[in-house]
């Protein structure tokens, strides 16, 4: 009998995972900018220019906080982040940030300098954003997270939980507190890519009991 051959798994490092598909792009090989770390697999799907995520998606983004998403998250069209650098100073009469216009104005920039801030955005791993969703400065979204079209995330979402709504506000779990212990805990993102392939049925349909059967030296 014939030997099968050994699985082979998808190449993290082609922009354009799809053949013949534009819209979709791979994160972690399309961005260049030290203030955004993507995990492998991670991908964005626009029919405009997926492309231009970095400059379209990721919006006020000029530092020193970071955007981090992790593996195998899967963003929808228009999905934003917003980033520290989009706020205003809102403890005087005006909101409005004169310094920027330049002139003389820009004698007063320490008047937007040193906003507080809340630090690095950062999505967990397998999170999952429909359609036009935004998220705001410093949120923390959990693994194995689904975030629902047109969401508006203003607050952390926790691991695999379900959000939607402007304000995103939590609907559901994906699974008990005991279930998703065990899926922290079995990782599956981190396992070696060939394990992966190997397991690709398993991880997208089974059981947590099978996860954890196939889970590496299981």
């Amino acid at each position: 009998m014939p030997v099968p051959a050994d699985p082979i798994p998808a190449d993290p490092t082609v922009l354009h995972p799809m053949p013949g598909q534009p819209r979709v792009v791979l994160l972690k090989p399309l961005v260049k900018s030290p203030l955004i770390e993507v995990g492998e697999y991670s991908y964005y799907d626009d029919p405009d220019d997926a492309t231009a995520f970095e400059t379209r998606n990721v919006l006020y983004h000029y530092g020193p906080e970071k955007l981090v998403i992790g593996k195998f998250c899967a963003l929808g069209t228009g999905v934003r982040f917003i980033m520290n650098g989009a706020n205003h100073r809102m403890d005087g009469p005006s909101t409005f940030p004169f310094p920027t216009m330049g002139g003389s104005w820009a004698e007063h920039f320490d008047l937007i300098t040193g906003l507080p801030g809340r630090g690095d955005t950062v999505v967990g791993n397998d999170v999952w954003f429909g359609y036009n969703t935004t998220v705001m400065p410093g949120v923390r979204i959990g693994h194995g997270a689904i975030i629902g079209s047109g969401s508006v995330v203003t607050a952390d979402v926790p691991d695999y939980g379900i959000v939607g709504g402007n304000p995103a506000r939590l609907l559901r779990t994906r699974y008990g507190a005991e279930d998703v212990a065990r899926l922290l805990a079995v990782a599956w993102w981190d396992w070696p890519a060939e394990h992966i392939t190997e397991h690709v049925r398993t991880i997208m349909s089974g059981s947590i009991d099978d996860l954890e059967a196939a889970a590496p030296g299981a």
